[in-house]
Parts: C-alpha cells; sequence; structure tokens
C-alpha cells in the first residue's frame, strides 16, 4: 500500500512542476544588440557605408525570424531586391529570443570583431536561461537562428561587397578641384566602389540624377568662389557649433596633440539614426516584432541611401571646403569639424538624415517629438526635436556650421534623401 501512495505522490508532485517561464521581449530589447555592435564598430573603425550595410543584414535575420513567427507583421523583406525564400519549418516557441540570436549570428560572422559578439551571445543566453528559459527551448531557438542567419549570410555574400577589394586602388584626380585627403590623419578614400554591390529597394536603371556640383573656379566671381567663401563666413556662434558637434559622427576623427594623433570615439549617422528609432519605439511602447521592422526598414532604406550618395561621391570627386579655401581665401583656415575622407558632393549626413526623416516620419507621424540622447554615452550632450524632419534639417545644415560641406552639396544631399525615402515608402505600402 505504501509503494502505490509513493507512485501516486510522485506523479502528483511531476504533474504539478511549473512549466518553462516564459519572457517578456519588449521592442527596447533590440536595443541590446544594435548597441553592442555599434561598440564594436566603433572598436574597428567601420566606415559609414559598411556600418550600414552590417546594420541591414543583422535587422533582416532578426526580422525574418518575427515575421515567420507571426503572421500579422509585414513580411515586406520579400519585396527587396534578389530577398531569397526561407522554409517556415517548425513554430517557433520562442520568436523575440530566436530574433535576437539570428541577429547576432550574422554580426558576429559579418564585423570583423565578430567574437565581441560571440561573447555577448553567450552571456545573453546565460542571462536568458537564469530568467526561466529552459534548455530546450535555448537549443530549438539557437538552431533556427542559426538556419536563418545562414540564409541571410549568403543574401549577404551575393549582394557583391566581397568583390570589392578586386578593383584597382583608389587614385584622387589629378584636376583642379578635385579631392585628395586632407590632415591631420590623410586617410585613404573610404569605399570607393560601394556603388557596384546590390541595392535593396532601388533599380538602379531608373535612377533620378541630383543637379551636377557648381564647376570649380578660382574666380572671385564665381559660384565655386562664393560657395567656398559662405563656408569660411559662416556663422560661428555657440549654437551653431554645438549644433555641428552633435551630428558629427565622424568615425576616423583623430585628435592632434602634437606628434601624436588620437582616435577619438564617434559613431557613424547610420548609427545614431539606429539608435533615435529606438528612442522612439521606447517611447511609443512599440512591441518587439514592430520595433525590429521599423529598425529593418530604417537600416535596409539607409543603405540605399549611402549607395546612392557615394555613387555621386565618385563622380563628381569634389574637393572639400578644407582644402579649397587653404588655396583660395586663408592658408592657414581649418574647419570645425574633421573632414571626412571621401569626396564632398553630395553630403552624405543630408542624404541619410532625410531618408531616416521620411521612413520613420511614416512609422510615427509628422509632429513626432522625442529627445536624442543617442550619443550621450560619449559625452555629447541631449538634444530635443520637435520632428525626425526637424531632426534631418538640423543634421544636414550642420555639415556647413563644421566647415566640411558647401550649400549646394547639402542641398543635393536632400533631394537624394527624398528621393530614397520616397522610393522606399512605396515599397512599403506596395502590397505583399
Amino acid at each position: 500500500m505504501k509503494k502505490w501512495v509513493l507512485i501516486f505522490s510522485v506523479i502528483a508532485c511531476w504533474a504539478c512542476k511549473p512549466e518553462a517561464k516564459k519572457l517578456e521581449f519588449a521592442g527596447t530589447e533590440i536595443d541590446k544588440v544594435v548597441q553592442e555592435m555599434t561598440e564594436m564598430m566603433i572598436h574597428d573603425v567601420s566606415n559609414p557605408p559598411l556600418a550600414m550595410r552590417f546594420f541591414s543584414y543583422a535587422s533582416l535575420a532578426g526580422y525574418q525570424v518575427m515575421t515567420e513567427a507571426d503572421p500579422n507583421l509585414d513580411a515586406f523583406q520579400y519585396k527587396l531586391n534578389d530577398y531569397p525564400k526561407f522554409d517556415k519549418g517548425a513554430p517557433i516557441e520562442a520568436p523575440e529570443f530566436t530574433a535576437m540570436l539570428a541577429m547576432m549570428e550574422v554580426s558576429q560572422k559579418m564585423q570583423p570583431s565578430g567574437n565581441r559578439i560571440k561573447a555577448f551571445e553567450l552571456r545573453y543566453i546565460d542571462s536568458c536561461r537564469k530568467e526561466g528559459l529552459s534548455d530546450k527551448i535555448i537549443q530549438s531557438s539557437t538552431q533556427k537562428a542559426q538556419a536563418v542567419a545562414k540564409g541571410i549570410l549568403a543574401y549577404a555574400k551575393a549582394d557583391g561587397y566581397n568583390k570589392l577589394s578586386n578593383f584597382p586602388r583608389y587614385t584622387p584626380k589629378k584636376s583642379p578641384g578635385s579631392w585628395y585627403s586632407t590632415p591631420p590623419g590623410y586617410f585613404p578614400a573610404v569605399e570607393p566602389y560601394f556603388y557596384r554591390i546590390r541595392t535593396f529597394s532601388l533599380d538602379t536603371n531608373k535612377i533620378t540624377e541630383v543637379p551636377a556640383p557648381a564647376p570649380y573656379s578660382e574666380s572671385k566671381n564665381s559660384t565655386f568662389y562664393q560657395l567656398s567663401k559662405a563656408v569660411f563666413e559662416a556663422n560661428k556662434s555657440e549654437e551653431n557649433l554645438k549644433i555641428a558637434a552633435f551630428w558629427d559622427c565622424n568615425p576616423f576623427a583623430l585628435n592632434d596633440q602634437g606628434h601624436l594623433l588620437i582616435g577619438m570615439k564617434k559613431i557613424s549617422p547610420g548609427a545614431h539614426w539606429m539608435g533615435i528609432a529606438g528612442i522612439a519605439s521606447a517611447q511609443k511602447k512599440i512591441s518587439f516584432g514592430n520595433s525590429l521592422g521599423i529598425r529593418t526598414a530604417l537600416a535596409t532604406s539607409l543603405m540605399d541611401a549611402f549607395w546612392i550618395c557615394w555613387r555621386e561621391k565618385y563622380h563628381s570627386h569634389r574637393i572639400r571646403p578644407e582644402t579649397a579655401i587653404r588655396k583660395l581665401i586663408d592658408p592657414g583656415w581649418k574647419p570645425f569639424l574633421q573632414t571626412p575622407p571621401f569626396p564632398e558632393y553630395p553630403s552624405g549626413h543630408s542624404t541619410v538624415s532625410t531618408t531616416a526623416a521620411i521612413v520613420l516620419t511614416h512609422f510615427f507621424g509628422p509632429n513626432f517629438a522625442y529627445t536624442d540622447t543617442v550619443e550621450k554615452r560619449y559625452g555629447i550632450d541631449d538634444r530635443s526635436f520637435k520632428s525626425f524632419e526637424a531632426a534631418a534639417q538640423e543634421a544636414s545644415i550642420s555639415r556647413f556650421y563644421g566647415g566640411i560641406h558647401y550649400m549646394d552639396g547639402i542641398q543635393a544631399g536632400q533631394l537624394q534623401g527624398q528621393m530614397i525615402g520616397k522610393n522606399f515608402l512605396t515599397l512599403l505600402k506596395h502590397e505583399n
């Protein structure tokens, strides 16, 4: 009799055993991966277009998981150029957790210091296990994440970036008014062949070109000279310089201290806007899946923005204000911001910021007020904005205040950004 009592007691205890805890993942959870990727880009001194490529494919991996798990999410990624097909497979028990792992799997395979993300991934898995996530779910999620990452990495490889090193080393043009590298680093040209990779949303045979830049001239009556003079005489008020510093986002910045050149930690323009997307998502308490969808749309549209901007930069090869002003106006002149190592026309920050404003306005509305705290951890004070458009306008004019862009380069960048942003919205609004 006692034996049967014991058996029934064991069965009862087993039946009452609590199920593995289901973790809740807010949209802000994505910030952990984005921030870790950003830190790694700073560590690796990833250039702006390449940084956006990393964000794009990592975001696509995570969002692929989420759209397979949730049919209510817009699987717009299937509208991207040459996007692969994925087998849905078995139901995903922990989609948010799996999406996070998929993002990390892609990041660690693509970024130079991927071992840092691998270490972060192991810590992340351990933290979720301590919160109650079962080993069974962790194992199935890892397998699914790796399968999706494999497909996304193949998609990334097919964009042609790995073939860019086969092109001849870029040599600056020797014609008057052409770009060449500037002090203190004299870095070589960054990504001169980026425009040769596959885009996400553009039909490269149907691109609206921006107007050609004002031709170089040393005549004081020329448009070019007047553009240079405007940069030289730009209002250097404390507020304008504060704006320039806030939007600097130059990963190549160096602090020149006598015979020493000290690198300064700065994020790229794309990383800054990815951070803004995180702030907006948190403010509106956007769900994990929708928040990841917003970031994926932003990342892929911004990579196209860099694509078209870099295409024109290495078509016009235009001289930077620092070089022109020293030759034409004042040999001792220095811009407030350090000149980035690529041609001037058009302004990259103007292009990507305008694109970002259009895409984020689509998701959050035209009068979305927020406080930008993205670079607080790097010693940059917060700034508040009444809308994404207002922020993009300020980001654009900051390049003029900083002395690294002419006004027509800024305006051309804004035109490009409008074209990319509107084109991407057409893709988003087009039914599956």
